[in-house]
């Protein structure tokens, strides 16, 4: 795929709010990118943005696996299943500790894991 291509591709993720699908060929394409930002639309840029600031201070994206593991654990808090939660807890506990997972968090999940002392209270 060339860059233009990439761009157009890029720019309607960012039209139609699929912004998962965008920043995945932002991440797999950031040198490419920062080198033709002008012609990205402001969502898009915001993004590259976001994703070379991160890289810059050495923080590491959250994987596929810790993104479905968050999303178990905001399932199982909407049904308010304290056995799901515990066994995923039990293994996975130190994603909780960094900030970007928690910010992923339902407002369930974020009361739940509170309460059971997972996470620190706001």
């Amino acid at each position: 795929m060339n860059t233009k291509e990439l761009i157009v591709i890029i720019n309607r993720c960012v039209e139609e709010l699929d912004f998962v699908t965008a920043r995945k060929y932002i991440e797999e394409n950031m040198s490419i990118l920062e080198e033709h930002r002008s012609k990205l639309k402001s969502n898009a840029r915001d993004i590259l943005e976001f994703l070379i600031d991160q890289k810059k201070s050495g923080h590491k994206p959250l994987t596929r696996q810790e993104l479905a593991t968050i999303t178990a654990i905001n399932t199982y808090a909407s049904k308010f299943d304290m056995i799901g939660i515990k066994q995923i807890l039990k293994d996975r506990a130190p994603l909780f500790l960094r900030d970007d997972a928690i910010m992923h968090l339902n407002k369930d999940a974020m009361a739940i894991m509170e309460g059971m002392g997972a996470i620190k209270k706001e």
